[in-house]
């Protein structure tokens, strides 16, 4: 790269203080341009791949201590989802009855806990959720695979860990309903998420599906097992894959645990 610098000054000095020939001036311009490309290669190669997403430490709303302001487009799900809440417990601090609509400006008290919780704190209160809140037995068996692919990044649950699965494919490829269940959010509000769908699955489970391509389904609509609910993506992320979680209650779960073999049908 030096050398092309020094080329292009060169270049420079030659075509304003001496008389070269047209054939020699194009072939300066000719090395330039094959150096600022390799440049600009060199460039993109050093720079850090963004794939691996840190889901946990993503923004996750504009809330502030104990309290939400509703905003266009929130439902209670989803601010369930984005302040680690429970739905049921937020409708019944809050005095909402189902079919739980929510005012534009309205402000919420949340269930959880302000967020100036040391960590070690937060631990705790995370494992003694999850320790609580284990999911019934059987309660998995009728999942089914959101999509196919290669699973490139799985499941933790240490502090910050993906809280679901990232499956890879290519653009537009399917994405289907992993239960029949209620769309209650469809939007890309979230950042990080991209395209985000969310379904629930009685009052305690939810699915989510993020970075899709486009949407297909709406707000308050019934979907069946399998259904085709959008197309994989890349929006929100640098790569196509579909990140899918599940979520019993404010818990997220592995969904590596509840689904069955990739290529087989549900056992219900």
């Amino acid at each position: 790269m030096l050398h092309c610098a020094a080329d292009a000054y060169q270049n420079r000095k030659d075509d304003w203080g001496q008389d070269l020939s047209t054939g020699s001036k194009l072939a300066r311009w000719r090395r330039i341009a094959v150096c600022l490309t390799l440049g600009l290669l060199l460039a993109g190669c050093s720079g850090k791949n963004t794939y691996n997403r840190d889901y946990d430490k993503l923004p996750k709303g504009s809330y502030t201590g104990k309290s939400y302001t509703v905003k266009r487009g929130d439902t209670l799900y989803y601010i369930a989802w984005i302040t680690d809440s429970e739905v049921s417990d937020l409708a019944r601090i809050n005095k909402i009855r189902p079919p739980y609509s929510l005012e534009v400006g309205q402000k919420l008290r949340l269930s959880g806990s302000a967020p100036t919780k040391t960590a070690a704190t937060r631990r705790k209160t995370s494992s003694s959720a999850i320790a609580k809140q284990t999911p019934p037995p059987g309660a998995a068996r009728c999942w089914r695979w959101p999509t196919s692919g290669r699973i490139v990044q799985a499941y933790s649950n240490a502090d910050g860990g993906n809280k679901g699965i990232d499956i890879a494919g290519k653009r537009g490829q399917p994405i289907y309903a992993s239960a029949k269940g209620k769309v209650v959010y469809v939007g890309n509000q979230l950042r990080g998420y991209g395209n985000l769908i969310m379904i629930k699955h009685g009052e305690d489970f939810i699915t989510a599906y993020a970075h899709n391509d486009t949407t297909l389904v709406r707000n308050g609509q019934d979907v069946k097992a399998g259904q085709k609910i959008g197309t994989m993506g890349s929006t929100g992320t640098d790569s196509v894959f579909l990140h899918f979680q599940i979520r019993y209650r404010a818990t997220a779960l592995d969904p590596q645990r509840y689904l069955p073999p990739q290529g087989s049908s549900p056992s219900c």
